[in-house]
């Protein structure tokens, strides 16, 4: 009974992040959770390899009964979403490895991927929480258009003139394992001792995607992969709870066959 409970408990968070994955379906620049299982601890009532008493021979297996299992952590799968064109001068999308920084409220440093830029009232370019993007590019008020290049140089064009101005440089910043970002919600992870310092450069460059403007890098989350996941998760949790009906059957019976 307690094996089965650890399962129900596994399944029911399994079916969590499934559905935040649902949710989240149409969230500009989301990442899906993967759930991470693993085996309890064994009993072990007969060591592999122990000499047997009745025949003086070696147990080729052992009796070694397991205690079910549980979560070991959920992982971010980073793999690129769809592009979705907006022709929003300010929409960017990351093809490739990246994330854009922003200074967040308690002064440091977020991360993200949906490029749903936009200016304040200052001109200052920001994401769509109103954090200013780190470096900090400001865009004059008079500017008719701006231009984002693949390598991140931001450009605008002034009334008068045909010859775009360059006014900023957008950089990328890289982790050698940004599974182990924190997400912050909001779009926004936090750099954590198991994502490793972040690397920051040109897009373009190295390890670094480009920047598409216009576009805007849609959820990866697989409507289809999810709702078979679901529909798995949800048949082995119904097999758990027999399993717990069937060994309060056995006890009930055991009680019964006691008086």
């Amino acid at each position: 009974m307690w094996i089965s409970k650890t399962g129900v408990q596994a399944q029911d968070a399994k079916l969590q992040a499934i559905a935040n994955n649902l949710a989240n379906a149409n969230t500009v620049g989301f990442k899906k959770d993967r759930v991470v299982f693993e085996d309890l601890f064994y009993s072990v009532e007969g060591q592999p390899g122990a000499q047997r008493a009745d025949n003086n021979t070696l147990a080729p297996t052992g009796v070694q009964l397991g205690n079910g299992t549980h979560i070991v952590g959920t992982q971010k799968v980073f793999t690129t979403g769809n592009a979705q064109i907006t022709s929003n001068q300010f929409d960017v999308m990351i093809s490739g490895n990246g994330f854009l920084q922003v200074q967040r409220p308690n002064g440091e440093a977020g991360f993200t991927r949906a490029g749903q830029l936009g200016l304040d009232a200052n001109g200052v370019l920001i994401n769509a929480q109103g954090l200013p993007l780190v470096p900090q590019i400001t865009v004059p008020p008079t500017a008719t258009s701006v231009t984002i290049a693949e390598n991140g140089t931001v450009s605008v064009t002034m009334p008068g003139s045909t010859t775009p101005q360059q006014v900023g440089q957008l950089t990328l910043t890289s982790f050698i394992n940004p599974a182990g970002l924190q997400a912050l919600g909001e779009n926004l992870f936090q750099e954590t001792a198991a994502s490793g310092a972040p690397t920051e450069g040109r897009p373009g460059d190295a390890q670094f995607g480009k920047l598409k403007q216009g576009a805007l890098e849609a959820s990866n989350v697989q409507v289809v992969e999810e709702m078979v996941d679901m529909i798995a998760a949800q048949r082995t949790y119904e097999m758990n709870t027999k399993v717990l009906s069937a060994a309060d059957n056995m006890l009930q019976y055991l009680a019964q066959a006691a008086r």
